[in-house]
């Protein structure tokens, strides 16, 4: 669906401006941006260094389980019944400690998701200003972004239908 209304996008635009005048497009690879650039860099090491702890952290959790589980399995048959339930108590608990911590830090929306929210949002909005900017001082209409799908980084407020499709969607 996005590559196809991209298309229409794509050869709808360029004839309305051939009646107006040409249009002028641009595109970046971001990703390219985001390897060269000494601020992106920095955040990455930032969040590789939070991620190494926690993964540290994670990598403790599961030796001390194995660790306990190796004994439980050694010791289980001279094990009176209570014992083995109290360790099979103590087992189930490591086991949800270590599922709770890996959700918590690397989770949908764990630590980690906010982490790169906070770190990677002022270089992505750094990237996003030198764009608009690049895009005005070169009079470009439209920029793209060639890295994965295609994405549409900046467009001059005159292309912008979105009110006259809102009207349209009304009026049915």
């Amino acid at each position: 669906m996005k590559k196809l209304s991209l298309l229409l996008f794509l050869f709808v635009i360029p004839f309305n401006g051939l009646i107006k005048g040409q249009l002028k497009i641009g595109y970046v690879d971001s990703d390219s941006i985001m390897d060269k650039f000494a601020d992106a860099q920095d955040a990455r090491q930032k969040l590789d260094a939070i991620i190494q702890e926690w993964q540290t952290e994670l990598t403790k959790l599961e030796n001390n389980w194995k660790s306990k589980y190796d004994d439980y399995e050694k010791r289980k048959l001279i094990m009176s019944d209570q014992t083995r339930a109290e360790t099979e108590s103590e087992l189930i608990k490591l086991e949800q400690q270590i599922g709770d911590y890996r959700e918590k830090k690397f989770g949908t929306n764990g630590e980690l998701f906010q982490k790169q929210d906070e770190i990677m949002k002022p270089v992505q909005n750094k990237v996003f200003t030198a764009i608009k900017d690049v895009a005005k001082a070169e009079d470009l209409d439209f920029i793209f972004d060639r890295s994965g799908d295609v994405m549409l980084l900046f467009a001059k407020d005159e292309y912008d239908v979105t009110a006259l499709v809102l009207d349209k969607l009304k009026l049915k």
